[in-house]
């Protein structure tokens, strides 16, 4: 049997993937998505065990890592923030290596991007990255897939991005974008800008697949164009301290029923990778609505419950991508090429 080009790979950032693999993948998921709905069992994985770190907390990856595992007929062991040990009494390094040689596979939700390159380096299996404070490239294949269900194509396709533009989802819509082909605008306070180092690599990226990449301070420019709208919280986990500054800042980039009215394409589709606070009836949403007086933060019920929203279409594209990526590179899958 020919090697496959996905057996054993780890998936740490989207950039570690060329375009041609990155659309296998969606097709795969895409593939998987049928076989659930259908009803047809897939086992790629019947014996393996995974291992899932989280020191953070988790909806959305944790259900779709969990989910997944147990259709491919894995079995799946959370290890929480308070179950481990990493990096506080053991080293990251010791614990890839015991985790290895237990688990056939890892997935990392945490802080540092150092982590999950550490436990890939070290613990001699694939490891998946469900989250770090760098990059969310689950998440990508995800919102790619969502798109590409849409629209039949990502190629030329405009995604524009409202909302603070130093954050892990922001950096890896960028850099997907960029190697899709799919141009890129981030609208953004001028405090907030993209690390240049990302813009920089997104830029490379772009030469070689035709996007384009373009930072703005203006959203009604960045969503004129768009056939995708993005938006992500205002502040991420570990970034509440800074709530005030951020409801001055973000106010005017709020994805909401006015600034959408500029879109020209009458097609177009809002994502959100969730949650998101679109209105005040969650305990944490109730604390902010009292403490700064706004009712909804980066979008509102009138644009997540609209006919253009895929958010929990989106959301549940988590599971059948990662799902792709989990059968592709730790199921000895047939794929000489792609």
């Amino acid at each position: 049997m020919t090697d496959s080009v996905f057996q054993g790979r780890h998936l740490l950032s989207t950039r570690d993937y060329t375009k041609d693999e990155l659309m296998w993948l969606i097709g795969f998921a895409e593939h998987l998505k049928d076989l659930k709905k259908r009803n047809i069992p897939h086992r790629y994985l019947e014996g393996k065990n995974i291992a899932l770190l989280f020191e953070k907390t988790s909806t959305r990856t944790r259900a779709a890592f969990t989910t997944a595992c147990i259709d491919l007929g894995a079995h799946p062991e959370y290890l929480g923030k308070g179950d481990i040990q990493l990096g506080k009494k053991e080293t990251v390094l010791d614990t890839a290596k015991v985790l290895g040689s237990m688990f056939d596979g890892i997935e990392f939700r945490g802080f540092k991007q150092e982590h999950v390159e550490q436990l890939a380096e070290y613990s001699g299996v694939p490891v998946w990255n469900g989250l770090t404070d760098r990059e969310h490239p689950t998440q990508m294949l995800a919102d790619f897939m969502t798109m590409k269900e849409h629209f039949g194509k990502l190629e030329g396709l405009t995604l524009a991005y409202c909302g603070q533009g130093r954050n892990n989802v922001q950096n890896s819509l960028m850099i997907t974008s960029a190697i899709l082909g799919v141009n890129y605008v981030n609208a953004t306070p001028a405090e907030l800008e993209p690390d240049p180092e990302i813009v920089e690599l997104a830029q490379k990226f772009a030469a070689e697949s035709g996007a384009t990449i373009r930072v703005t301070n203006d959203p009604v420019d960045a969503v004129r164009g768009a056939d995708a709208v993005y938006t992500n919280v205002w502040a991420a986990m570990g970034e509440e301290s800074q709530f005030a500054e951020r409801v001055r800042l973000m106010s005017p980039y709020q994805v909401n029923a006015e600034l959408v009215s500029h879109i020209e394409n009458p097609d177009w589709i809002f994502l959100h990778c969730l949650p998101a606070f679109h209105n005040a009836e969650t305990e944490y949403a109730a604390k902010i609505r009292d403490e700064h007086g706004i009712e909804a933060m980066e979008c509102t019920d009138d644009v997540i419950y609209s006919e253009h929203s895929r958010c929990f279409q989106e959301a549940e594209n988590r599971m059948h991508t990662i799902k792709a990526i989990m059968a592709a590179t730790l199921g000895n899958l047939y794929i000489p090429r792609v």
